[in-house]
């Protein structure tokens, strides 16, 4: 009897984020680590069909980056990384577009139908949902030239707002049509923290392989909980955040800092992760949140 009583308190806590965020949409990436096993895919789309089952409006963007790289080597082409961009040719381009839309978002929508949800593909290009300009390094990379990497220029939020209002669940692939008519490759991170932006979305998720984002990356009890806009220039520039994990926190900064409620950023190979960070008093990883609303929570 214990454990079932167990089980209603679980229920009951979650009550209050239910009906906050019922009718709202969150916004969740994913991609690299959380992809590469299909029980931890199985397991963060049942997360959010179970957000569609009562009421929220789950939005998914998705990676693909190592399938990509397994793509152009079958291709005998060797992927080459510059501060974190992928070099993509003409012939990559189609490649990516080929593995991000005609691969896994069909493969992601079919599994959500499985579980009991009902979901959508949408191409950034192909939908017209994302209209890129071409990505230019920094010094002193300047030189390098990326190919067809882009950066997002604006974003077209009827595609969206249509399935949204069918009571689908929209999957996106982050490729772009470019303002000068060829496709782009887009940063997923950098595309969730767009669209996230665009379409008024109360959470932006980013899934990732880590617990969040620690102050010692070789301690997990260095977790930091909270973090506001204001602190995430100073984490990069003292290297707290580093890597693969500044897109992340750039975008979601930005999304915050646009109206978007928080960003969160969690271990999506955590059973449950979505469940447990955003039903759960304490969750589990880090958020981003505006100056104000921290300040509120430090009172």
């Amino acid at each position: 009897m214990e454990k079932f009583i167990q089980k209603a308190g679980i229920l009951i806590e979650a009550l209050p984020y239910i009906q906050s965020f019922k009718g709202k949409i969150t916004l969740i990436k994913f991609g690299g680590s959380a992809m590469a096993n299909n029980t931890w895919m199985r397991n963060v789309l049942t997360d959010i069909v179970f957000l569609y089952t009562v009421g929220i409006k789950p939005v998914i963007v998705h990676g693909g980056g190592n399938r990509i790289s397994e793509a152009m080597r079958d291709l005998g082409k060797t992927p080459k990384f510059v501060q974190g961009y992928r070099v993509t040719d003409e012939e990559t381009v189609q490649t990516v577009e080929k593995v991000l839309f005609e691969e896994i978002n069909h493969e992601i929508v079919e599994l959500i139908k499985s579980i009991g949800g009902d979901a959508e593909g949408l191409s950034g290009k192909r939908h017209g949902l994302i209209v890129a300009e071409k990505h230019l390094l920094d010094a002193p990379f300047d030189k390098e030239d990326l190919g067809f990497v882009g950066n997002v220029k604006s974003i077209y939020t009827q595609p969206l707002t249509t399935l949204l209002h069918e009571n689908k669940i929209p999957v996106i692939a982050p490729v772009a049509i470019g303002s000068d008519g060829y496709t782009y490759n887009i940063n997923a991170d950098l595309a969730a923290g767009e669209i996230a932006r665009a379409i008024g979305a109360e959470k932006l998720v980013f899934l990732t392989d880590v617990d969040g984002i620690m102050r010692d990356k070789n301690d997990r009890n260095s977790l930091i909980s909270h973090i506001d806009v204001d602190m995430v220039k100073n984490l990069i520039d003292t290297g707290v955040i580093s890597g693969g994990m500044i897109p992340k926190v750039t975008a979601g900064q930005k999304a915050v800092a646009n109206g978007v409620g928080k960003t969160h950023i969690i271990n999506g190979m955590i059973p449950h992760t979505l469940l447990l960070e955003i039903f759960t008093d304490k969750g589990i990883g880090t958020e981003i949140v505006s100056r104000n609303n921290h300040m509120a929570e430090l009172i």
